[in-house]
């Protein structure tokens, strides 16, 4: 029997249909309406198997997933167009495939029966020999594996705890577990803390359900997860479970991305701040050339911007990813197992200090960023003084010139008066002899003599009204 029914009516997007009793819809109305139903939970009827693998969709398009959709039973005529959603259910011969895409990564959750022989009670059971569909099939996968969780969800009632916790623990393979009971309300997790002792401990009046996982990777590359709950369970809240769980422990992986890349800036950030330090106290002490100085500075806050750009959107997404995880264990609404950790808790402490660290170096690395340019702005506020000094002497320069220039002129001037004199005077003094030689008595050189002053004067006065027409306002 397939353990996947029909989605309830209400978990369908539905589209809107226009209507007289109002204005046009905006382009976008329905699109957005019907974003809180892209992703409805799935309906699971227990005992279920969910085989999960979420891959890295870079490189990856809705085309070749949709190639390798194909290649299920049954789905031979499926288009690409029915992947534009990024939401898609496809339904066989027992067993049921949801395909999800998002940002970064592409879901895959097969979900069929659970074989008796491998239920509660089982040890260490083989769960791949019992997939309804080829290894292939699943191996081919366009992407890389980022998340891989073969999740089990049993009946069984919760009354008789240590021996449920025994066949629980030797299910998952006999080493130690991490638990929770779900489902818990705030009142009763603060009435009964993780302490308790007995099997009221245990109790189901507390919770709906037991989630039981290692976080270890099996042999054949798989995590597991073992959901425990009563009969009379109903289908959509084991698959709000499954999704919670599932996604869960897929943002958890995606949030530690992060990791790797912070701690791979950490030489590249500690040889940064020292060559700042490096160029600011030599900028302090004037002990280089702003060229050599802006030339090292150049270098060094390219580096730092191309760390930047390369990294900023992997911090981003990994704080984004981080809150989905907090939101996801709050949904859990855990309460302690005596013995044992809650999922939640035991995610936390190991997941915080990872968070903590790529967000002290996303801050190291912005921080790296305004120092550098506040760096630049001492050395450019440097290079604009030193060039305000450089104009200054060049506009001094320039003025001696002009005076230099003015007074030459002055001297020029002078010079030239003389000279236009002289040979007004000598063209008197020839005019004077031509006079004389027409027999006018006339002595030429007395007469040029006593025109001496005048012709001076004359020559100055002339200069002086050129000199006032060029000075004059317009």
């Amino acid at each position: 029997m397939n353990p996947l029914a029909t989605p309830t009516p209400h978990s369908e997007p539905t589209e809107v249909v226009g209507s007289g009793f109002l204005p046009p819809d905006d382009a976008l109305r329905a699109a957005l309406h019907n974003e809180v139903h892209a992703r409805p939970s799935a309906r699971i009827r227990l005992p279920a198997l969910i085989i999960y693998v979420a891959v890295l969709n870079e490189g990856v398009t809705r085309d070749m997933e949709c190639a390798h959709l194909r290649q299920l039973p049954g789905q031979g005529g499926l288009l690409p167009e029915q992947l534009q959603d990024s939401f898609l259910r496809l339904r066989g011969q027992g067993f049921t495939v949801k395909w999800e895409r998002h940002t970064e990564f592409t879901r895959y959750s097969i979900v069929q029966p659970l074989p008796a022989n491998i239920s509660l009670g089982a040890i260490e059971p083989d769960l791949m020999v019992h997939l309804a569909l080829p290894a292939d099939w699943l191996r081919q996968i366009p992407g890389r594996t980022v998340a891989a969780v073969q999740l089990a969800m049993v009946h069984a009632p919760l009354d008789d705890a240590p021996t449920l916790m025994a066949q629980a623990i030797a299910w998952l393979g006999g080493r130690s577990v991490v638990a929770s009971l779900m489902g818990s309300s705030a009142a009763n997790v603060a009435g009964q803390g993780a302490e308790g002792s007995g099997q009221q401990g245990y109790g189901h009046p507390l919770g709906h359900s037991w989630a039981l996982t290692q976080f270890r990777l099996q042999a054949d590359g798989f995590e597991r997860m073992l959901v425990i709950a009563p009969e009379g369970t109903s289908q959509t809240r084991a698959g709000r479970i499954a999704q919670r769980l599932l996604e869960l422990e897929t943002y958890r992986l995606m949030a530690l991305r992060g990791l790797p890349v912070a701690k791979a800036l950490g030489p590249l950030l500690s040889n940064s701040e020292r060559a700042l330090a490096a160029i600011t106290a030599r900028l302090e002490s004037k002990s280089a050339t702003d060229q050599e100085l802006l030339d090292t500075l150049v270098a060094l806050a390219a580096g730092v911007e191309r760390a930047t750009a390369e990294n900023s959107y992997r911090f981003s997404a990994t704080q984004a990813y981080y809150t989905l995880v907090g939101q996801r264990i709050a949904e859990l609404r855990e309460k302690a197992i005596p013995g044992t950790q809650t999922v939640g808790e035991f995610m936390q402490r190991r997941l915080s200090p990872a968070m903590a660290t790529v967000l002290a170096t996303a801050q190291r690395l912005a921080s790296l960023s305004e120092r550098v340019a506040r760096t630049s702005d001492l050395l450019r506020t440097r290079v604009d003084i030193a060039t305000e000094v450089q104009n200054q002497q060049l506009l001094e320069k320039l003025t001696r010139g002009q005076e230099t220039q003015l007074r030459l002129q002055s001297t020029v001037e002078g010079l030239s008066i003389a000279a236009i004199s002289y040979y007004v005077i000598s063209l008197l003094l020839y005019g004077g002899k031509a006079l004389k030689a027409a027999g006018l008595p006339i002595n030429p050189e007395l007469a040029a003599g006593a025109l001496v002053p005048v012709v001076l004067w004359a020559v100055w006065r002339t200069t002086q009204r050129i000199h006032s027409r060029l000075h004059a306002p317009d």
